[in-house]
């Protein structure tokens, strides 16, 4: 018998990988899911809390915050076991969160919330999305870096989750635009609530040693493990690389609210439109997973992030020409093009993260995995609530308003502007991810 098999003859890698890719797939797919919730959030908002489009944005944008805080559970979660595990407890108390954030609001809901109120528990369900998201990222950074995991190398595993995730982000986009116009908000929270219920039964289900994830030592604490992320980020690939990354957010003030607003009290757009339009997106997203893992892991994260900048710019510049009606004299329908372009754009912005999170992978030392990555989606988070603080700004300093939309064309284009410079800084990201990687 060979000694890669076990008594029964069977290798224990692919009992690894079948419960490895159950927990992230819905995992994943659940975060995908999301959508589906938060599209009705918006529109109860819009319609039902009456508030206005830079409220809405801000609301976006804050209830993000725990997001932030993303370094202190990858901490947590790598140093602090539970019963002897130390990720899929923090996945089962995310889902466990969640599911008490939005079933909670049901019930508030059915009288007169107030946008305090919402927006406390809206922080609440971040927080156990950002703990469920910290552990699941920490499990995929730990098999990147385990050479004997078939299904992690040549970053497959990370495809995996990004297309179960995109998987979960088209059902969610396309049932919630077709609910939107069927159920009331109320239901919709309702449906995801028990579907966080049915992923928190399944995690509590799957013991974490039959993931084999790689040891570490159980009783390394806090302070350990911050010392070790210290360690990692003054290592200036690591640094620069995430320096660049939340920078190449954080500059792009983002438009949002102003946009979901003159699509529609202003354009008068369908919510359906509006959830084929995340479809498509969706898709798109599940098809660049594919893509890239076929026929893209070999080219540089450099040049690959760089091309995905520019292209955000070029849309962004096609934005200003349809808000000032050039498509539509061009006979394209103003849904196609919300459909089509708006689709692709909404998605463009997260392309990077499927490369540079590899890079990272590959850059991150061994028993800090939760922490970095951690870090770096906070990063992430902390970029895209300044991009969204800047273009509520941007948005007021122009007179952009939910009513009147004249200084959106000249809003969109310093947007696409701004969109380009990181562009001349790219340098700080390494060449070759090859080269990189720390054992």
């Amino acid at each position: 018998m060979s000694a890669k098999e076990d008594a029964k003859g069977r290798r224990p890698g692919k009992g690894k990988a079948k419960w490895i890719r159950i927990l992230l797939g819905v995992g994943y797919w659940v975060q995908g899911f999301r959508c589906f919730p938060w599209m009705a959030v918006n529109f109860f908002l819009k319609d039902s809390v009456k508030v206005d489009s830079s409220t809405l944005q801000i609301l976006q944008n804050s209830v993000n915050l725990p997001m932030v805080g993303k370094p202190i559970y990858g901490v947590v979660s790598d140093a602090v076991y539970i019963s002897g595990q130390h990720r899929v407890p923090y996945i089962a108390i995310g889902a466990f969160l969640q599911a008490m954030s939005w079933l909670t609001i049901v019930i508030l809901s059915q009288s007169n919330i107030s946008i305090v109120t919402l927006s406390l528990y809206l922080l609440l369900s971040n927080l156990g999305a950002s703990v469920a998201e910290v552990a699941n990222d920490a499990i995929v950074a730990e098999m990147g870096k385990s050479e004997n995991s078939q299904s992690a190398s040549s970053g497959e595993l990370q495809s995996f989750v990004w297309m179960a995730s995109s998987v979960g982000g088209v059902l969610g986009n396309l049932l919630g635009g077709a609910a939107i116009d069927r159920f009331s908000p109320q239901s919709m929270f309702i449906f995801f609530g028990l579907l966080l219920v049915l992923q928190f039964l399944i995690t509590i289900s799957v013991p974490e040693r039959s993931l084999n994830l790689p040891k570490s030592p159980s009783n390394v604490g806090i302070r350990k493990q911050l010392s070790e992320l210290s360690a990692a980020l003054q290592k200036p690939e690591i640094a620069y690389s995430i320096a660049w990354f939340a920078a190449s957010y954080a500059i792009i003030p983002a438009l949002t609210g102003t946009m979901f607003f003159y699509q529609t009290q202003y354009l008068k757009i369908d919510a359906a439109v509006l959830g084929i339009s995340k479809v498509f997106g969706q898709v798109v997203t599940l098809l660049w997973g594919i893509i890239y893992n076929r026929s893209l892991k070999s080219v540089q994260p450099r040049k690959l992030i760089e091309t995905i900048q520019a292209t955000m710019a070029v849309f962004m510049i096609s934005d200003v020409l349809f808000v000032k009606g050039i498509y539509r004299q061009m006979g394209v329908p103003d849904s196609i093009y919300i459909v089509v372009f708006s689709g692709v754009l909404e998605v463009l912005f997260f392309f990077k993260i499927l490369p540079f999170s590899i890079l990272i992978a590959q850059l991150c030392p061994r028993g800090c995995e939760g922490s970095l990555m951690a870090f770096v989606m906070s990063a992430v988070a902390l970029a895209f609530i300044v991009s969204g603080y800047l273009g509520v700004a941007l948005a007021s300093y122009l007179g952009v308003t939910g009513n009147d939309f004249s200084g959106l064309p000249l809003s969109l284009l310093i947007q696409a502007v701004c969109t380009f410079l990181p562009l001349f800084s790219s340098s700080w990201i390494p060449d070759q991810k090859s080269k990189t990687r720390t054992e």
